[in-house]
C-alpha cells in the first residue's frame, strides 16, 4: 500500500501513523484501513456498558478526505443499532457535517471513543439519528454479534478482545477520552445555539441595566454624603455657641464626601472660547445700509447722465 501513495503528503503520514497505533484490537474498539484504500477505514466498537447497547459490537466505515486532518471524516454505521441509521453519514460534531467544530488534533481513536460516548444520547432529530425503544435496541445489540463485513471480512464475535473480569468498563485513553468529552460538550452547545443566543442577549440586557442601576446608586450615595456634610456643618455653629468643646474628627464617610467634592468623579468640560458664538457686530448693519445708499446714488447719477445726453441731442436737432 505504501507504494501507491505519496509518503510526503501530510494526510498519508498521519494515516500511516494512526494505522500503526491501532493495529492491535482492544476490548472496546478497533479500526484499520482497507488493503486497497488508505482513506477508507472500517471500525468496530463495543456498546457502552449500563446502556441499551450493552453487549453489542457495532461495525462501520470512516471515509477520510484528502485534506485530513485539516478536514473531518465522514462516519457511516453498517450494523443496525437503533441509534444511527445504517448506510448513512451520521451528524456529529466530529463528522463531515460540522467542519467548523473539527480540530486537527483529533484522530480516528478520538472519533471511536466519541462514537461510544454518543450512543446513549438522544438523537433529537439530527441527520442520521434514530430514537428506538430500549427493548428494540437491546434486541439489536444481541443480533449485532452475528454481523460480518464483506469488505474487510471482519466478524463482530471476534473483532474485539473478549472482556475479562479485570477489564475496565470503558476505554482507557486519557488524551482521547479528554478530547471526546470536548466533542460531546460541543455537540450539546451546538444543539442549543438558539437558546444560548437568546440567553446571552438577555444577560447583556441585564448587565446593562445593572450597570445603570449601580451608577444611579453611586450618584445617590454621593448626594447623601454631601447632604450629611451640609447638615453637620449647620449643626456645628449651634453646638459651639453653647460652650467651648473640642471639635470632633470627621467620620470616614465625611472624608470620602470631601474628597469627592474636591476631586469630582467625572471631569467637567467647559466650552472653549473658539466654540462660543461671536457677538453680533452693529457696524455690519450700518455698513450694509451705506452700501445700499451709495448704490442708489450711483444709479441716480447714471440715469441723470443719460437724460441730459438725450436732451442735448434733441436741442441740437432743433
Amino acid at each position: 500500500m505504501e507504494s501507491k501513495y505519496n509518503l510526503k503528503s501530510p494526510a498519508v503520514k498521519r494515516l500511516m501513523k494512526e494505522a500503526a497505533e491501532l493495529r492491535d484490537p482492544t476490548e472496546h474498539y478497533h479500526a484499520q484501513p482497507l488493503e486497497d484504500n488508505l482513506f477508507e477505514w472500517h471500525f468496530s466498537v463495543r456498546g457502552p456498558p449500563d446502556s441499551d447497547f450493552d453487549g453489542g459490537v457495532y461495525h462501520g466505515r470512516i471515509v477520510l478526505p484528502p485534506e485530513y486532518p485539516m478536514k473531518p471524516p465522514s462516519i457511516i454505521l453498517l450494523t443496525p443499532n437503533g441509534r444511527f441509521e445504517v448506510g448513512k453519514k451520521i451528524c456529529l460534531s466530529i463528522s463531515g457535517h460540522h467542519p467548523e467544530t473539527w480540530q486537527p488534533s483529533w484522530s480516528i481513536r478520538t472519533a471511536l471513543i466519541a462514537i461510544i460516548g454518543f450512543m446513549p444520547t438522544k438523537g433529537e432529530g439530527a441527520i442520521g439519528s434514530l430514537d428506538y425503544t430500549p427493548e428494540e435496541r437491546r434486541a439489536l445489540a444481541k443480533k449485532s454479534l452475528d454481523f460480518c463485513c464483506d469488505a474487510c471480512s471482519s466478524c463482530m464475535r471476534s473483532a474485539l478482545l473478549a472482556l475479562s473480569p479485570d477489564s475496565v468498563p470503558r476505554p482507557v485513553d486519557p488524551q482521547a477520552h479528554r478530547l471526546a468529552q470536548q466533542i460531546n460538550f460541543k455537540a450539546d452547545s451546538s444543539s442549543s445555539a438558539a437558546d444560548s443566543g437568546s440567553s446571552a442577549a438577555a444577560a447583556a440586557a441585564a448587565a446593562s441595566s445593572n450597570s445603570e442601576s449601580s451608577a444611579t446608586a453611586e450618584r445617590d450615595t454621593e448626594d447623601t454624603a454631601s447632604a450629611e456634610q451640609t447638615e453637620s456643618s449647620s449643626v456645628a455653629p449651634q453646638t459651639s455657641s453653647e460652650g467651648p468643646s473640642v471639635p470632633a474628627a470627621p467620620s470616614p464617610r465625611q472624608r470620602r464626601s470631601q474628597n469627592q467634592i474636591q476631586s469630582p468623579r467625572y471631569p467637567v468640560f467647559t466650552a472653549s472660547p473658539a466654540a462660543q458664538l461671536p457677538p453680533q457686530d452693529a457696524g455690519h448693519t450700518g455698513l450694509a445700509v451705506l452700501i445700499v445708499l451709495l448704490t442708489l446714488a450711483l444709479a441716480a447719477l447714471i440715469f441723470r447722465r443719460i437724460y441730459l445726453a438725450h436732451e442735448y441731442k434733441f436741442d441740437y436737432e432743433l
